[in-house]
């Protein structure tokens, strides 16, 4: 089959060496001229994945026999869209895509069907009186975007007016929500629904550099929650399934833990993204892209998670301010099994301008080890080890972040 994949990050490499070991011809859409996926594919098309006709159009034209992304969220609303008009398979509908890629939408509905969540309301401007009994601090973040993008915590009226203008430009339908703000531990949950019936593969702790107002993930570690919790974890992400009628899909679903008590940030029916698909593999011995494959290839997996190391961090790499020549050290380290893996996200010759989004992220490592000793004395020796070169030759990497 030709099939047209969305997006060309590092995630999209994945999903794109996939299909190509089953013998399937891969069109890459992606709006940069020199995407990391882009040597992986057959084809590359400049062109934005969120621009619904153009990669309807484009689809026409290269005569492909199917659609599809992973590990992104507007991409898929795109996915669904073009597939329904088409006629093409799909496993997911355009209508639930919509639901679960717009924030307003899932927060009315995890409400109404009592799904722990923050208070809330949605805007298109500042409204006094709508904001009127809700307590500082404040979450500002557009109803429709991802890599969390225009997502602001403010504790002053005056920083929540500039969060919210910020917000409504970023959102498609300049809109945003306004929540109150959870203390606690963030925890990503991923599992995996069989027919209407969810499975955990993992859970882990999402730390996020500190001293800022955005919420930029700096790490994912394991372990998260002790196995008494997983229950509580089970029941939500099932309320969810239930509530939002979903079936045979990925669920990746953000929470707020403390005092034994989950409150649901917000969820995607897709994998994680920064590589999450290789840490739920890590984790729980299932290889989720090749099932995800699977998937949409019309096929309805089964998965079977176990529990297979003590100890793991996704770590992330950002950088100051620069352009990006290359980065070193990442494969030596992994050779000296340091780190078990690696990715790189940026390519040579994009410019890096700041640290406050997933999508600012210049590359990731993951490590894993027997206990937390080990595991921090292998995170400072990689930090001290890498390096992200200009071409001048300077090392714009932001070390140092490993010890918050």
């Amino acid at each position: 089959m030709k099939i047209i994949v969305l997006a060309g990050g590092a995630d999209q490499i994945a999903l794109i060496q996939e299909l190509k070991s089953r013998g399937h011809e891969v069109v890459l859409i992606d709006c940069f001229q020199n995407p990391p996926a882009k040597n992986f594919a057959h084809k590359h098309i400049v062109a934005s994945t969120l621009d619904i006709e153009s990669v309807k159009q484009i689809t026409i034209l290269e005569r492909a026999d199917l659609i599809c992304t992973a590990c992104t969220d507007q991409a898929l609303l795109t996915v669904a869209k073009v597939s329904e008009e088409l006629s093409l398979p799909c496993y997911i509908s355009y209508q639930t895509a919509l639901n679960v890629t717009n924030k307003s939408y899932m927060k009315r509905v995890m409400w109404d069907f009592n799904i722990p969540t923050s208070k809330y309301v949605v805007l298109r401007h500042y409204d006094e009186i709508a904001l009127k009994n809700f307590q500082y601090p404040l979450v500002v973040k557009p109803a429709d975007c991802n890599s969390s993008k225009g997502v602001k915590k403010v504790n002053t009226e005056d920083e929540l007016k500039i969060a919210l203008n910020a917000a409504i430009e970023c959102s498609r339908t300049n809109t945003a929500i306004v929540e109150e703000f959870k203390e606690g531990e963030e925890v990503s949950a991923d599992f995996y629904v069989e027919n209407t019936c969810v499975k955990l593969l993992c859970a882990t702790k999402s730390v996020k550099i500190s001293n800022t107002d955005s919420f930029t993930i700096l790490r994912s570690y394991y372990p998260a929650i002790k196995v008494a919790q997983e229950e509580l974890l089970l029941h939500i992400a099932q309320q969810i399934v239930d509530a939002f009628q979903l079936k045979n899909t990925p669920l990746l679903v953000q929470l707020i833990y403390k005092n034994n008590h989950f409150d649901v940030v917000e969820f995607s029916a897709r994998m994680g993204g920064g590589s999450k698909y290789k840490l739920i593999e890590v984790l729980s011995g299932v290889n989720i892209m090749s099932k995800y494959v699977d998937l949409i290839l019309g096929k309805f997996p089964q998965v079977t998670p176990l529990k297979q190391v003590n100890f793991a961090t996704m770590n992330y790499v950002y950088c100051h301010p620069g352009t990006l020549w290359k980065i070193t050290g990442l494969q030596e380290l992994q050779d000296a099994a340091y780190i078990k893996h690696y990715f790189l996200y940026k390519t040579e010759g994009m410019t890096i301008t700041k640290a406050e989004t997933s999508g600012d992220r210049a590359a990731g490592y993951l490590i894993t080890a027997s206990n937390e000793k080990e595991l921090t004395e292998r995170l400072e020796y990689v930090d001290s080890h890498i390096a992200v070169l200009d071409k001048n030759g300077k090392d714009i990497m932001w070390h140092g972040l490993i010890d918050q």
